[in-house]
């Protein structure tokens, strides 16, 4: 019987650098790695962001993995194995997906398969600014094998004890590592060989977040947009993609909040937009990127 390929679930709320952590192992570890990514939003903007990269890439689009995909998830790595045959498959969950459900899918009908671990990225900032934790993160905390605790820099040492002994009281038996942007020794992530058997979850998914995208063959402001980014309404809690500037493309993250841009290639700009009763504010949102648009061709 041929060795069971092992998966490695990165679970962990919205913006709290999930994507980041992929493009991290992908640069710094050299192996046959397979990713399947299940992206919320109609433009699928994380797998863009590892497009490229020496690795076959499944995705699933929009939806929550824990519950309506979890068919699709198995036809997607019986396909993976059958057609690649990776050393690894990592699967990286949306921000809004309860982990549970997909580690029982994987123990019970993927026999090809084991689950070594799962990895929880946690955005320590936004459990400082944001301490009330909600069901979904608390049972992504739970589920976890190793926590990261990601984006310490935005934060002050004696915060980050407070947190660490936050995350304890919730998964006492999990290793937390602290990091800065998920910069990790990836042989960290892999090997941990998890043995602990999970019940059939039981639970109603009741979406709370809404989300829409904007695509545009225009250049853009960068004045105008950095000034839209400060200006976003509290309503928007996670907005991410490609920005096209006059001078470059760059690759937009922001969090409740907090902003930032970095180079990344891109052809056009593509923008998807989360959060609670967004709907309102979508035609305000979407006017102030023609703007920005606009403004660029004076």
């Amino acid at each position: 019987m041929p060795p069971r390929t092992p998966i490695t679930l990165v679970t962990g709320p919205l913006g709290s650098g999930k994507t980041t952590l992929l493009r991290h192992i992908l640069a710094t570890r050299p192996a046959k790695i397979a990713i399947v990514m299940n992206e919320f939003g109609e433009i699928a903007i994380d797998t863009k962001v590892i497009e490229g990269k020496s690795v076959r890439i499944a995705e699933l689009g929009g939806g929550c993995v824990c519950c309506s995909l979890l068919g699709e998830f198995e036809a997607a790595v019986n396909e993976i194995i059958a057609r690649v045959g990776p050393e690894i498959i990592i699967v990286e969950t949306t921000g809004l997906a309860e982990p549970e459900a997909l580690v029982f899918n994987i123990q019970e009908v993927l026999p090809q398969c084991r689950l070594d671990g799962v990895v929880s990225v946690i955005d320590a900032d936004m459990l400082v600014r944001f301490p009330e934790l909600g069901h979904t993160t608390r049972l992504q905390i739970e589920g976890a094998d190793i926590l990261l605790l990601n984006k310490i820099d935005l934060i002050e040492q004696r915060q980050i004890e407070s947190l660490e002994a936050k995350l304890r009281e919730i998964n006492p038996s999990a290793a937390i590592v602290r990091t800065e942007r998920c910069r990790i020794d990836p042989e960290l992530l892999f090997g941990i060989g998890r043995e602990r058997k999970v019940m059939p979850p039981e639970h109603k998914h009741q979406p709370e977040f809404e989300s829409f995208t904007f695509t545009s063959d225009e250049t853009f402001s960068r004045d105008c947009f950095e000034h839209f980014a400060d200006r976003l309404p509290n309503s928007v809690y996670r907005a991410k993609g490609f920005v096209r500037f006059e001078d470059s493309s760059q690759l937009f993250n922001f969090v409740a909040g907090r902003w930032d841009l970095e180079p990344f290639e891109s052809a056009e700009t593509q923008l998807v937009f989360i959060g609670k009763e967004i709907a309102a504010q979508k035609s305000a949102i979407l006017r102030a990127l023609d703007e920005c648009a606009q403004q660029d061709k004076k």
